[in-house]
């Protein structure tokens, strides 16, 4: 398989935005990062503490992450938006592999991303700043201290991830339907035609539109959730 994976490493900014510690920001998305790295990769540092406070701060935001995503899947917003898009989607892809489910929820994550840059609501370069402020040093020790032994694909992917600036494509709502087809061909060999491609990017770019003035909502309340802990 092959392709980039990524996903809602933006939402998971959101939440963190005015945090200036780029190791906690690091931790918020890094849990998916492994995940783009190497799907086989586990790791469970949830209640580690390390005498390096770097570490630490990698730990809470990796903490958090978890929280987030609790969260989010458990939300009204999520179970009715992504079922919504699945629905819309069936008839576009038609005759592909991929899971409606999978696709449903995948659009909705990115859908979210797109409108949190396009809403200025934050930014990609503050993103980004953040990853290349992390020193590898730290990182390394993270990663061997949570029982990870081989960190060279995640050093190899989290390079390239940095350097390709990949994200700032969510901000184009035409390349949503293509971001999608780059994490499907993790999974899938061949999972979509062009016309598959033209039609998801129809109902993609239709839906965006639908929850332009009420996406926020779902932020607001997770943080709600997040200030009462």
């Amino acid at each position: 398989m092959q392709g980039k994976l990524y996903m809602n490493f933006l939402s998971h900014f959101y939440f963190d935005r005015h945090v200036t510690n780029c190791y906690h920001i690091l931790g918020t998305v890094l849990p998916d990062l492994l995940k783009n790295a190497d799907k086989t990769i586990v790791l469970h540092p949830e209640k580690l503490h390390h005498s390096n406070e770097s570490v630490n701060a990698i730990i809470k935001g990796w903490n958090k992450h978890l929280e987030v995503d609790r969260y989010f899947h458990s939300s009204d917003f999520f179970l009715t938006r992504s079922h919504e898009l699945k629905k819309l989607l069936l008839p576009a892809i038609e005759g592909s592999p991929v899971k409606p489910f999978f696709l449903g929820h995948i659009a909705l994550e990115l859908i979210l991303d797109n409108l949190l840059i396009t809403t200025n609501k934050i930014t990609v370069d503050d993103f980004y700043d953040h990853m290349a402020g992390c020193d590898d040093a730290v990182i390394q020790e993270f990663l061997t201290f949570s029982g990870l032994q081989d960190t060279s694909k995640f050093f190899k992917f989290f390079n390239r991830f940095k350097q390709d600036g990949y994200l700032h494509t969510y901000s184009e709502t035409p390349k949503i339907a293509y971001a999608l087809k780059r994490i499907c061909m993790r999974v899938w060999d061949d999972p979509f035609t062009d016309e598959h491609e033209t039609e998801i990017n129809e109902v993609v770019v239709d839906y965006r539109e639908q929850i332009y003035d009420d996406f926020m909502l779902i932020f607001d309340e997770i943080d709600g959730k997040l200030s009462e802990n």
